[in-house]
Order: structure tokens, then sequence, then C-alpha cells
């Protein structure tokens, strides 16, 4: 009884654990991989040489570049989500197409009421290409940025720009931007191509549609009324007399 009770109070001063049933709530994935700016940080007291040595200020150096592009106006749009993105452009052809564009075609053309769909196209056109030059500078600046974190060399300045350098990332460095471009920057550029090739496209036709003469024809006068005009291409003996008087001075019609 002694050896029973003694095994029986050794098995209580283990405890038995279960498996745990609580359930992960579910990961959430935005349009483009992001990685954490965390993973980059070295928490201890003794940092990896390259990050020590590294001699680029931290202003210059390629992933604070690419972290404040990332929340900076209007770079941070280029990351979004699609459809905040596209609501967001949308939004900006829209506002200066309206208080920009639509005035300037208004006082721009002779008779505006009269023309109302060449005062449409050219506020459009006038929206889009406010909105291509939005996309050109967001492509700009990523693709700086890109070619720093992709590149093995990175250019700084110590104090000025009398004294350039250049520095050598390390393999480390060079892993880790290489990764961050490929992943983060290179699907923001083929987004922005994308955008400046629709963009353009819809802006060439705005201006195909304004240089057409057919578009926009002036309002017709009947040649009944005092100083009517005939429409192009047919002949009319009234509107005729009246533009050229002196040809139907032999008779009263030219034709017999």
């Amino acid at each position: 009884m002694a050896s029973s009770s003694s095994s029986f109070l050794s098995l209580k001063a283990f405890p038995i654990s279960f498996p745990s049933t609580k359930q992960h709530p579910k990961k959430s994935y935005s349009s483009f991989p992001k990685i954490g700016f965390s993973s980059f940080k070295y928490e201890n007291e003794n940092n990896s040489p390259g990050e020590t040595e590294c001699p680029v200020p931290a202003e210059q150096q390629p992933i604070n570049e690419f972290q404040s592009l990332s929340n900076s106006f209007p770079f941070s749009w280029a990351s979004s989500d699609v459809v905040e993105y596209s609501s967001r452009l949308f939004a900006t052809g829209a506002c200066f197409a309206l208080f920009v564009g639509l005035p300037v075609s208004w006082l721009g053309s002779i008779r505006p009421e009269s023309e109302p769909v060449r005062l449409v196209f050219g506020s459009a056109a006038s929206g889009l290409f406010f909105v291509i030059l939005a996309v050109v500078r967001m492509y700009l600046g990523w693709a700086y940025v890109g070619n720093r974190l992709l590149s093995a060399t990175v250019e700084y300045e110590e104090t000025g720009w009398y004294d350039g350098q250049i520095w050598v990332k390390t393999a480390e460095v060079l892993a880790r931007d290489r990764l961050l471009g490929s992943f983060s920057v290179k699907p923001v550029l083929g987004r922005l191509k994308n955008t400046l090739v629709f963009l353009g496209t819809s802006l060439l036709m705005c201006i195909a549609i304004l240089s057409n003469p057919d578009s926009h024809k002036t309002a017709f006068i009947p040649p009944e009324e005092p100083g009517g005009r005939a429409v192009a291409g047919v002949y009319n003996d009234d509107s005729a007399r009246n533009f050229e008087p002196d040809a139907f001075c032999g008779g009263d019609s030219l034709v017999p």
C-alpha cells in the first residue's frame, strides 16, 4: 500500500496538458504583399557588422526611403487597394475637369451653348492630362526607390552635394533590399504602367473627337432668315445672292 500511494503522489506532480482548441483569426491579405519593417531591426546589442558599419545617413538609406515613400502623399495611393486607388484618381481628375477644365473650355469657345460635346470632351481631356501628370510623378518616385533597393551599391552624400560617396552593400543588406524591391516595388510599378497606358489611350480618343470637325458643327440657320447660310455642299440661290450680289446683276437666277 505504501508503494502504491507513493506512486500516486508522484503522478500528481506532473500535470497533464491538453491541446488548445482556440481558433486563430484569419489573416487578411492586401493587393500587394507587405513586408514588416520590424523584421529588419535588430533588438539585441550585438548588431550585425553590415548594419553597424553602414556609413549611409539614415534618411538616405533605401529601406528608410521606401518607408517614407509608402506613407507620403500621393505616392501611397499606388500601393493601396485597387478600388481606393482608382477612386482617388477618378476624384482627382473629375475635380480638375469640373473646376478648371470646364471654365477654360467655356471661355475659349465662341458659342458654348451650341457646342456641348466640345465642352464635355475638352474638360475631360484636361482632367485626364492632370491625372497623367500625377501618375507620372508617382512612377518616377517609385522607380527611384526601386532602383536603389535593387542596386548593389548606394550613392549618398555625407554633408552636401560636393562630397558624394558610394557604399557597397553587404550580403545581408543586399538580400533584404532586393526582397523588398521585388515583392513590394515592382508590382506597384506594373500598376502605374498599366494606368498610364489606359489614361493615354483615353486622352488620345478625346483629342481625336475634338479634332473631328463633324463632332461640333455650328447650328444651321435657315436661308430664309436674314443672314442665313446654306448647308455645306448644297447650292442655294438666295444664300448666293446675299454673299455675291454682283453675280446676279444680269438676271434673277443663274438657273434657266
